[in-house]
């Protein structure tokens, strides 16, 4: 969501510091946001020509995965940049709503001086790393590793600039100032009060990874910049552990060369928005149902099924599917509550949908394979499918369609020819990483040169207008995303050498009832994260801690990981804290509050069908191809 301090910049008088300030602002993102777009680009081109080259003429290419890699660190963190400069990193907003207007702008402003204060302490030790990288080399390449680890403290420089600027254009310098001076008075408080944090051992944990993440989560700073803080202060002022240290556990975290599908994955997304196969698919579907009682939410439910399956990300999914169904549904009666619950809920049921990107983090962080979660995450999305139909058939039972004509099969049979490409596009992703011909990193390559072609000379709907601003788009909710992994890692591997690793594991292998116990604990607590924390940050903090866990409890870890996974999304999509039920409210321009009456039915379904999932291993495992 994005940060509401954007709404307090306003153009400045002409020689003014805010006027300069404006202007640097606008010409630094312009370039910013060009060199993120074109990384975008290049990545997508140095992958697939990998592919083409190993698969079409054997003759594989030794050096793209690793210049793919250190390309990748570069879009991450200039896309971190554009994220903080459009206010678009992850936060909980949820709480503001609460606060009075003179507290909801001080926090709105503490928002951006609580980064900048982080930025600016870990900005010398960034620098320092990068240095120590030149005396590296990488294998392939053969050049030194500081032209990729350079991109950390470029990053980071970039990032405490944005922040800069746009406390510079805020138009209350007293909120400004007042801003800074709690924040350097807390940071100090903190600084002075080092020695006495050092004896208090196991405790410190809870002072820093429970209390200040939570105050500043709840406060509305941004989460990544939450667990970076917490996570700074903690191995600063009661360990010996550098700096570097955690610069180190940072890049770690945001270079998995698995991760490179999110961005890929991301752009494809908006692609089949573009080029019409989206639209092309819903109504195929509408005019298959849209006769039956509830048909049009039918439909809604198996439009996100399959739109899940190519774009991996929730809210192109959303910005596809409701713009095209909604008018209708809004015709035949359905309230505008009922729509934006059902959008919401089904953005939980296909969280576990290949190739999402949630799979692709939580086979990244956790070593689980990705084409093993690509085949168990396809039918507990189906269960849960079919709970909210048994909603939907429930609420719409005596739905009133005199007035709604029957589809002509002569019509249904066209709409099935011009949708059958999109379809296809799920099976052609799916059949690419099971048959080989590409790695789950690669394989959306090949799904944006599928759409890109059947958009040409299919749909005959390509609007090259829109590419740039959908590459620095797709380049910035990478970086949001991208940058919550790398703090997330820094503050997992906090916990890990601190002894919580050990003590959860003792303590979560004492829970009566075995897997089954184990599995209820879970799905409780990842519901709370999941609300909390949002997905992504929960998998990352928790999914290395807990997996081992589950392993030892004879747990499956593709049947965790849907069960997590499904949990974290409940949490995720329900209010009154999920970050993902505002989103759906946006796209679809309904007020949250006419949502919340209709939602709680859905949520209901969704928790039995996750008991069902999690009590049925078969549901997750049985098509597993090993």
């Amino acid at each position: 969501m994005r940060e509401a301090t954007l709404n307090d910049v306003t153009s400045a008088p002409a020689g003014s510091v805010a006027y300069f300030a404006e202007r640097f602002d606008r010409g630094l993102a312009a370039l910013i946001e060009a060199v993120a777009a074109l990384l975008v680009l290049v990545e997508i081109g140095v992958l697939l020509t990998g592919v083409v080259a190993r698969y079409v003429f054997h003759a594989p290419i030794v050096w793209s995965d690793e210049l793919a890699s250190i390309l990748f660190l570069w879009l991450s963190m200039l896309g971190a940049v554009v994220a903080l400069r459009r206010g678009e990193h992850m936060r909980m907003t949820g709480m503001l709503g609460f606060a009075g207007p003179r507290t909801r702008a001080l926090l709105e402003t503490l928002a951006i001086t609580v980064p900048v204060a982080f930025l600016g302490m870990i900005l010398h030790p960034a620098t320092d790393y990068a240095m120590e990288e030149q005396f590296i080399v990488t294998p392939a390449l053969e050049i030194s590793n500081a032209w990729r680890a350079a991109a950390l403290p470029t990053g980071i420089a970039l990032m405490l600039v944005a922040a800069l600027t746009r406390l510079m254009r805020l138009r209350s310098p007293k909120l400004v100032g007042a801003a800074v001076a709690l924040t350097a008075a807390v940071a100090g408080l903190f600084w002075l009060a080092g020695p006495v944090f050092k004896p208090l051992g196991q405790l410190n944990l809870i002072i820093f990874f429970v209390g200040v993440v939570a105050a500043n989560v709840f406060a509305g700073v941004p989460i990544a910049f939450s667990f970076a803080l917490a996570t700074f202060g903690y191995l600063g002022l009661t360990t010996t552990t550098p700096m570097l240290v955690m610069v180190g556990r940072l890049d770690e975290g945001m270079s998995h060369l698995i991760l490179l599908a999110v961005p890929l994955f991301i752009f494809l997304g908006l692609l089949i928005e573009m080029t019409g196969m989206a639209r092309a698919m819903i109504q195929f579907l509408a005019s298959l149902l849209g006769h039956v009682r509830g048909g049009l939410s039918y439909v809604l439910i198996g439009a996100m099924y399959l739109v899940s399956g190519i774009s991996g990300s929730k809210i192109a999914d959303m910005a596809a599917i409701a713009p095209v169904l909604f008018p209708e549904m809004k015709k035949r009666g359905a309230a505008p509550g009922d729509l934006v619950a059902l959008l919401s809920a089904t953005g939980a049921q296909t969280e576990t949908i290949p190739p999402s990107i949630v799979l692709i983090t939580i086979g990244s962080v956790t070593g689980v394979s990705i084409a093993a979660l690509f085949a168990g995450g396809l039918l507990p999305a189906v269960v849960l499918g079919a709970a909210l139909c048994a909603v939907v058939w429930w609420r719409y039972r005596h739905e009133d369609l005199s007035h709604v004509e029957r589809t002509p099969k002569k019509e249904i049979a066209r709409l099935a020819v011009v949708a059958l490409p999109a379809i296809l596009l799920p099976f052609v992703i799916r059949a690419a990483v099971v048959e080989g011909v590409a790695t789950a990193t690669e394989v959306s390559t090949i799904g944006i040169a599928y759409a890109t072609l059947m958009g040409l000379l299919v749909y005959r709907q390509f609007d090259w207008r829109r590419i740039t601003p959908m590459l620095v788009e797709t380049a910035s909710l990478t970086g949001a995303i991208i940058f919550i992994v790398g703090c997330a890692t820094a503050m997992a591997w906090g916990l890990t050498q601190s002894g919580f690793s050990r003590d959860l594991a003792r303590w979560m292998a004492g829970i009566p009832g075995g897997g089954y116990g184990f599995l209820a604990i879970s799905i409780v607590a990842f519901i709370i994260l999941g609300s909390v924390l949002e997905g992504i940050p929960a998998i990352v903090l928790f999914g290395p801690l807990l997996f081992p866990i589950a392993r030892e409890a004879g747990v499956h870890e593709v049947h965790y990981a849907m069960v997590v996974i499904f949990a974290m999304g409940i949490g995720l999509f329900a209010p009154p804290f999920g970050v993902g039920y505002y989103g759906a409210c946006a796209i679809s321009k309904v007020h949250p509050d006419e949502g919340l009456k209709h939602i709680w039915g859905y949520v209901a379904a969704l928790l039995i069908g996750l008991v069902v999932v999690a009590a049925v291993p078969w549901i997750s495992t049985g098509f597993l191809p090993f």
